[in-house]
């Protein structure tokens, strides 16, 4: 049972990293909160998705901390929002100052810990599945890398996180090629189940 809490020690977690992000892409240029969950689904979703209903509740509470500044407004009853000072000054606080949570909460490592309850053929097809998902996130990281850059600091560390990720999918794709080895040995079908 999770304690009440643990609970809201997540949330404020989950809630004080999307504030960053957001910070953080409104320093990268002036964007409404359509754009920014754009953003997030093209770029930023790789390290730190996030929803409408995460988003537009959050760019709220910048506007009222004096973090963010309407600076216009369009069809629809779209806001366009930019960073201020406080904000940027916030943002770089955030990066000095707070160590990362690096936990990571991820639905297909935790069912890797019971595929000795599947039989061999559906557990091979669960790490399929995965291997597969992780190459097409390779090839569009791949793609992403093939675009030009801009020669700035921001361009620089843009391309750093994609080289990270390049790394990191990379890695968990020898991984998987491992697993499903493992799964298809002779060895594996002998074993006992538990």
């Amino acid at each position: 049972m999770i304690s009440y809490r643990s609970r809201h020690v997540k949330i404020y977690i989950l809630l004080m990293a999307l504030r960053y992000a957001l910070l953080g892409a409104l320093a990268d240029q002036p964007r409404t909160g359509y754009e920014l969950l754009k953003h997030f689904q093209q770029s930023l979703a790789y390290a730190w998705p996030a929803s409408h209903s995460q988003i537009y509740p959050e760019l709220a509470r910048l506007l009222e901390d004096g973090l963010i500044e309407q600076t216009g407004s369009g069809a629809r009853n779209s806001k366009t929002y930019a960073v201020t000072e406080a904000g940027i000054a916030e943002v770089r606080a955030w990066l000095r100052d707070t160590p990362p949570d690096r936990r990571v909460r991820s639905d297909a490592a935790l069912r890797t810990f019971f595929l000795w309850l599947l039989h061999p053929a559906e557990a091979r097809e669960q790490l399929e599945v995965e291997r597969m998902y992780w190459q097409g996130v390779l090839d569009e990281f791949l793609r992403i890398r093939e675009e030009p850059t801009g020669h700035n600091k921001k361009a620089r560390t843009f391309r750093i996180a994609l080289e990270g990720g390049i790394r990191t999918v990379e890695a968990r794709l020898a991984w998987l090629a491992d697993a499903l080895a493992e799964i298809e040995s002779d060895e594996w079908r002998r074993l006992d189940t538990g």
